[in-house]
């Protein structure tokens, strides 16, 4: 592990890697619990898969862009360190399989040669920052939305308050009014606007709060209807902070920010976040949009002519996965990934063939597929051609027949069926059954292996996720249908309904059903979505009902798509929310740490974060002490104030007359030195108390 200690130009980073191989080797010495050991390396990208023995990696990739010269490492490194498949996600993120735990370190620093992260893209943080593919080429897009994107990326990327949240924080940005980047569905969303203000005209965001699918999804709700470029990061600050200090922490099912403002209110919300404004590290921030001005392009030139040989095929082609950019004389190509997967090799000789004829910056799309800008119109026959050559000119990119789905069981812990094998079936029933819906952006298929929605089967106009049935006293794979979910523009969407159970097998038949229906009873002038209202839940019940029949079932509806063994459910632990840590040692520890980690950022004047961190350190050591009297504990603002309960109105703690107000000295005050300097010893003199309160405490009971 010498390597990249000595290669790496960022401290930074180099301290994280150096930090996980000593984590991992703390670990398997038994010198660190299970439960924090999960936790540290899920917020460096680290993700128990489904096989035993071997981790995901998850790539951060900010709104989903690579370098020619990103890509190329990602490729290479899967093929060193993984099985040569990079897979696609629905978060613009690329993920990895079966990793070995101890070269992760090594992989992570080959990653960061070409300036590429793990870095807290799973776990309890705030997850890549997503955003529509076309940002900053979007002919509808009041200003580009990607330098805001990045800043969010960078700013919050390390920072105190968004390590150990009690859940995941998902933020996406759309480039318009158009809401492609699904902002309705994320805990924060930005949506651009400009105001004109005294006759200058100024850039601004909608921003929504508390959008989530999963098992309970819940729609976003707005909380500016615009508000000023500059105030956008500190804003999210106060809001993480509130997070943080305020949400869920026992129960992990209810712990995304959404359950938070269900519980207390949109308006107590607001409040709070605007008590924590003092406290923000700064108040208002400038984001640089100047370096993103500049495009690195190829030369335009296409190395060899090339003749097409099925003309109706590029024709479809060039008029589903085309289309003109807001620069003129340029388009963007799409690229439809099956499942999102695409290999190392595969991708290598992409690169080489379309860095002439294309630029510097390719994006992954939320659908799980490829994005390729500023080609000229003279370049698309041969870019089809390369495409053509590497099994990728599908037609109908973002189309009915482009089907989202998640890994599901090919590798993840919580998959209960296939999803892949299933998007196979259905994508090809579209192609032959259905080509007119090749056209049809309108009607989206998206497939989860589990309730959690990773596929984005809560918002898809007919959705699927993975579970079982029983018959005949055995287990089936099955399916449950929902349907009429939409994305509506400006930050407004529908949530699907669920609407009935099938046998996984019968899938096919659920979409034959549906789209005969439609055809056959739709108004000339309706759309999906509105026969979808028009007609109601209960009516697409009656009609998909005979397919739930289970005396017809035969000896294949037993094996789920893509198997050859008898189905059986194997789900595990899941890790996409993280860990409750709640071992009184490993609490005490991470006291320990958050105090050496406020003392670093003091000796770095980072006075925000020295206040932060020592403020941990009060949360851990109180709700330590509060476990070893058997005090059950939930959130931060709560486990100050059992802390009162219990020791200091008992006269156990008699240094400060009401402690939960001291400590939350925090969002009282201006993050200065004056502060910081006050604080920390503070948090040090703590620390202590509750560390000789459980020694003596230990002693007496032996």
């Amino acid at each position: 592990m010498q390597s990249f200690r000595t290669e790496l130009e960022n401290p930074l980073v180099e301290k994280d890697i150096i930090e996980l191989e000593k984590k991992i080797s703390e670990f398997k010495e038994g010198k660190i619990a299970e439960e924090k050991f999960r936790s540290l390396r899920l917020a460096r990208g680290v993700y128990g898969q489904r096989q035993q023995g071997v981790q995901m990696v998850r790539i951060k990739l900010p709104y989903g862009k690579m370098t020619l010269a990103q890509w190329r490492r990602i490729a290479d490194v899967s093929d060193e360190y993984s099985t040569g498949n990079l897979h696609l996600t629905t978060r613009q993120d690329v993920q990895i399989h079966f990793v070995s735990l101890d070269r992760t370190p090594q992989l992570w620093a080959e990653l960061e040669k070409d300036d590429v992260t793990i870095r807290e893209a799973c776990g309890n943080t705030v997850r890549n920052v997503t955003a529509s593919d076309t940002a900053g080429i979007d002919p509808d897009e009041p200003f580009d939305v990607t330098p805001y994107a990045h800043a969010v990326f960078e700013y919050f990327l390390r920072k105190p308050f968004c390590q150990e949240m009690g859940r995941k924080f998902k933020i996406a940005f759309s480039s318009s009014e158009k809401d492609t980047a699904l902002t309705y569905m994320h805990d924060m969303g930005a949506i651009p606007r400009i105001k004109e203000v005294n006759g200058k005209k100024i850039r601004g965001f909608k921003v929504l709060i508390g959008g989530g699918l999963g098992a309970q999804p819940h729609l976003a709700i707005t909380t500016h209807d615009f508000l000023e470029e500059d105030l956008l990061i500190p804003y999210l600050e106060a809001v993480l902070r509130v997070f943080d200090r305020h949400g869920e922490r026992n129960s992990r099912h209810k712990a995304r920010i959404k359950f938070l403002i269900q519980q207390i209110g949109i308006d107590a919300f607001n409040e709070l976040v605007a008590a924590e404004q003092k406290a923000v590290s700064i108040k208002t921030f400038k984001v640089d949009t100047s370096k993103f001005e500049n495009v690195v392009l190829g030369n335009g030139i296409a190395p060899k002519k090339i003749s097409i040989h099925n003309q109706f095929k590029y024709e479809l082609w060039k008029n589903t996965n085309v289309q003109p950019q807001k620069q003129q004389g340029y388009n963007i190509v799409y690229v439809r990934v099956p499942n999102g997967n695409i290999g190392s090799h595969t991708s290598r000789r992409l690169i080489e063939k379309l860095k002439d004829v294309i630029a510097d910056d390719v994006r992954v799309t939320i659908n799980q597929g490829l994005q390729f800008r500023y080609v000229l119109p003279e370049n698309l026959e041969y870019i089809y051609s390369v495409l053509e050559e590497e099994g990728l000119a599908a037609a109908g990119f973002g189309s009915t027949a482009d089907i989202t789905s998640c890994p599901g069981t090919d590798t993840c812990n919580l998959g209960i069926s296939s999803s892949t094998g299933l998007s196979r079936v259905l994508s090809a029933l579209i192609e032959e059954e259905y080509p007119e819906y090749l056209y049809n952006k309108e009607v989206n298929i998206k497939i989860s292996g589990c309730m959690n929605s990773c596929g984005q089967h809560g918002m898809a106009t007919i959705g699927f996720h993975g579970s079982s049935m029983k018959a005949k006293g055995q287990v089936l794979p099955a399916l449950q249908v929902l349907i009429g979910g939409a994305t509506l523009g400006g930050g407004s969407g529908r949530i699907a309904d669920k609407v009935i159970k099938v046998p996984s097998k019968r899938g096919p038949d659920v979409i034959r059903t549906l789209l005969n229906d439609f055809k056959n009873n739709a108004d000339s002038a309706e759309n999906f979505f509105a026969y979808t209202q028009r007609v109601g839940e209960r009516y697409f019940y009656d009609i998909l009902k005979p397919l739930t029949n289970l005396e017809t079932l035969q000896a294949e509806d037993f094996i789920d798509w893509g198997q050859q063994e008898k189905f059986a459910t194997a789900i595990g632990v899941g890790e996409c929310a993280g860990v409750m840590i709640d071992l009184v040692a490993t609490l005490f520890l991470e006291a320990e740490e958050k105090i050496d980690l406020a003392q670093e950022s003091f000796a770095n004047k980072a006075w925000a974060d020295s206040i932060y961190h020592a403020y941990a350190s009060f949360v851990h050591s109180a709700k330590a002490l509060l476990l070893q009297q058997g005090v059950h504990c939930n959130t931060q603002s709560g486990i100050l104030k059992d802390f009162d309960i219990h020791f200091t109105q008992k006269g156990l703690y008699n240094q400060k007359e009401n402690f939960k107000d001291f400590v939350l000295q925090i969002n009282q005050n201006e993050p200065s030195e004056n502060f910081a300097t006050q604080y920390l010893p503070e948090a040090k003199a703590f620390v202590e108390y509750a560390k000789q309160f459980r020694e003596e405490l230990v002693a007496a009971e032996k």
